[in-house]
């Protein structure tokens, strides 16, 4: 049974590559490269990059409660933050902020990734963290971008944590530092369920109800950088363990 189980399991993540890639190949090619080419066209692209992740996170069979504590305004940018603990936490997230294009910050080691690379450095900054150079870059990046209009979107994490009975790794201090130097409010959400519906493990997983949840927005000129990471990752941490 678990022999079958874990075949089933295999076959649903083959099943996520292939409708992930024929949509990168076949609309990312060829509208979303040619439209995010600059800041101002990119909202034109983040439509069709919106129902990429829409339509791969309902694909796979999944589904969503949201909670929206507050309400964003639809008139201002922020820098989005979450707990992350799944590839399919973008995916998510892209279906959830449908009026507020993102920009994501994430890892550059998806730079190696064929035909992929060519799309995600224009609709991503992306960063090695083992590189300070990398890192210095992503500021004046993301302070371009939210001059533009634009959104960040960063998992302060810095990526999945290795243990996997973690519930929140401590946070990097990226998004705050950005917080602080464009004085952008962090808009901040949980996201429960992906852990265990859609690890990385390929013979792990089942699909089912998400619950997502916008805790709050935070003025970021009331904290210190420090005091700022702090709260965030306080409120994100007692929403998970109130289950």
């Amino acid at each position: 049974m678990n022999f079958l189980v874990g075949f089933l399991n295999v076959v649903w993540k083959i099943w996520f590559f292939l409708i992930t890639v024929l949509y990168v190949v076949v609309v990312g090619v060829f509208l979303v490269i040619p439209l995010a080419l600059t800041d101002k066209t990119f909202p034109i692209a983040y439509k069709f990059i919106q129902f990429w992740g829409t339509y791969t996170f309902y694909g796979m069979g999944f589904r969503k409660k949201l909670i929206e504590k507050v309400k964003l305004d639809p008139n201002q940018t922020y820098i989005f933050i979450a707990n992350h603990t799944s590839p399919m936490d973008i995916m998510l997230m892209l279906n959830v902020l449908k009026n507020h294009p993102i920009v994501f910050v994430g890892k550059a080691e998806l730079l190696k990734i064929p035909i992929f690379r060519h799309i995600y450095k224009r609709v991503a900054i992306p960063v090695d963290r083992s590189n300070l150079r990398s890192r210095a870059q992503v500021y004046p990046l993301a302070k371009s971008k939210l001059n533009h209009g634009l959104n960040i979107f960063i998992f302060p994490e810095g990526g999945v944590p290795d243990d996997t009975t973690l519930v929140l790794d401590q946070f990097k201090d990226g998004a705050f530092a950005i917080a602080q130097e464009t004085q952008t409010p962090i808009a901040v959400f949980t996201i429960k369920g992906l852990k265990e519906m859609f690890p990385f493990d390929y013979f792990k997983g089942y699909p089912g109800k998400v619950e997502v949840t916008l805790l709050e927005i935070v003025d970021s000129s009331h904290y210190t950088k420090q005091d700022l990471k702090a709260y965030c990752r306080k409120i994100i941490l007692e929403n998970l363990q109130n289950t």
